[in-house]
């Protein structure tokens, strides 16, 4: 059986002269959007221009000579901080890779991963579309033959605070977390960072991610629109497009799909999507059981989600055809995160199961960062951890973890009701094989990926690569 994966990619649609001004899928960016609006001025925004020779010894400040068992690399990469809030002390942990030829013609990648509340470092970098893998001898990398910055300059940021190495020295910044304040966030850090890297600003610049970035790609492209219109032009972003895979958007599409689909692959039975559906899972009927607009489940609703639930304690909910991790990482963590509020599935966010950490294609791939990560040799080396934050580097620091069948995204186009400039056609890989399908709606194209589960460059990376 088959899992897919979702893209929604958009490109440039007006502009003025030499520079973007918009792109294709704004009216569907701006139907994610909780709440627009500018981002507020702090001193993190003004600072002064720097000369050329404090760009580049800023630049070099953050080089990352070698990392402890990396193989030889050509191109380089950079990692640090950048304060997104002086006044609460603030700042935003990233890393980034230059393209691995002709860095100076390539455009500039963004990658978001979801959670809410998971390193985009850990995740998107050290198992996805990042050049290094950390291994299973906790010792070293792996140099990843499918790195998307062959295709792109790579940057990785660890959003919102609170986040990986992400920190802030006003505690109750944690408690106020949301999409409007990681949307916020994430633009002053590009606003500061294009300052530390001037030669990247006039690049076309992308923004991609998964699952609950499916909420981040579309709020950041918002505010980055939205300011553009009358930021001067030294702040200007180059916007040419985004990218989600499987997004989080809707959650009566998304629930709905992740039971449909549970039903569909045969690890739950009958009487949920048949003869027990109309029961429990509709939220067309009078009085549902099982509504899944209202933020509080009922008896008979707990029940039954309990149930769908249980089948993912002994599989995995990101590819059901995986194997599970029987090792024990070398670390662990009792850090107690902060919910992140505002942004979770209004009734699955409530059940256990809906928490369970996502897994790669080695399912004990989240072991090796976490020890990888947690060396002072490798902190010291990426320039992280500088404020020697109390807790250990986890991947996930948020309430939430999405997990984002086909079907569920499926039911949110067609909810969207956009109109269809190219039907549901064939792609093919570079061995004559079916990679999946796509679907070409008015600014936006739907690509699935035969074969993937959630984390899509995990699990068929050649083909990931392929569609970037």
């Amino acid at each position: 059986m088959n899992i897919f994966f979702s893209i929604y990619l958009c490109s440039e649609r007006r502009g003025r002269p030499g520079v973007s001004n918009g792109f294709q899928c704004c009216s569907l960016c701006g139907l994610f959007v909780l709440v627009l609006l500018s981002v507020s001025s702090d001193g993190s925004r003004h600072d002064g221009e720097l000369s050329h020779g404090d760009i580049l010894q800023r630049q070099e400040a953050d080089r990352v000579v070698e990392l402890p068992g990396q193989p030889a690399v050509d191109f380089k990469q950079y990692a640090g901080y950048v304060t997104v809030n002086e006044s609460h002390g603030r700042a935003l942990f990233y890393w980034f890779f230059e393209a691995t030829s002709k860095p100076e013609k390539k455009p500039l990648l963004l990658w978001l991963n979801g959670g809410p509340g998971c390193s985009s470092v850990g995740i998107g970098e050290a198992e996805e579309v990042g050049p290094f893998f950390p291994q299973k001898d906790e010792q070293t990398l792996k140099l990843n033959p499918h790195r998307w910055n062959k295709a792109a300059n790579l940057l990785f940021i660890e959003s919102p605070v609170g986040v990986g190495f992400s920190y802030t020295n006003t505690s109750s910044d944690l408690y106020q977390l949301g999409d409007e304040i990681t949307a916020n966030d994430s633009y002053t850090f590009l606003v500061n960072w294009f300052k530390r890297f001037p030669q990247f600003k006039s690049h076309d610049f992308y923004i991609a991610g998964e699952s609950y970035a499916g909420h981040y790609v579309p709020q950041l492209a918002e505010v980055i629109f939205d300011n553009n219109k009358h930021v001067p032009e030294s702040n200007y972003i180059n916007l040419k497009g985004c990218m989600v895979g499987n997004a989080l958007m809707d959650d009566e599409t998304d629930q709905t799909g992740m039971v449909d689909y549970a039903w569909d692959h045969a690890v739950i039975s009958d009487r949920f999507p048949k003869s027990f559906y109309g029961k429990y899972f509709t939220s067309n009927q009078t009085d549902p059981k099982c509504n899944f607009s209202r933020p509080n489940p009922t008896r008979d609703c707990k029940k039954a989600l309990n149930a769908y639930f249980d089948v993912y304690y002994i599989i995995d909910m990101y590819n059901l055809y995986i194997p599970t991790c029987v090792s024990n990482s070398s670390i662990s963590s009792n850090r107690q995160h902060p919910v992140i509020q505002g942004v979770a599935p209004q009734i699955f966010s409530k059940f256990d199961g809906w928490h369970k950490r996502l897994e790669g294609y080695d399912p004990c791939a989240p072991n090796y960062t976490k020890v990888y990560l947690n060396r002072p040799d490798v902190q010291k080396a990426l320039h992280a951890n500088v404020t020697n934050i109390s807790y250990p580097w986890t991947q996930c620091s948020g309430d939430t973890d999405g997990r984002i069948p086909v079907t569920s995204t499926r039911l949110t186009l067609n909810k969207l009701g956009l109109k269809i400039n190219k039907e549901w056609t064939p792609w093919y890989t570079h061995h004559k094989q079916v990679g999946g399908w796509t679907i070409e709606y008015e600014g936006l194209t739907f690509v699935s990926i035969r074969g993937a589960g959630h984390q899509v460059p995990s699990f068929k990376p050649r083909q990931a690569l392929t569609n970037s």
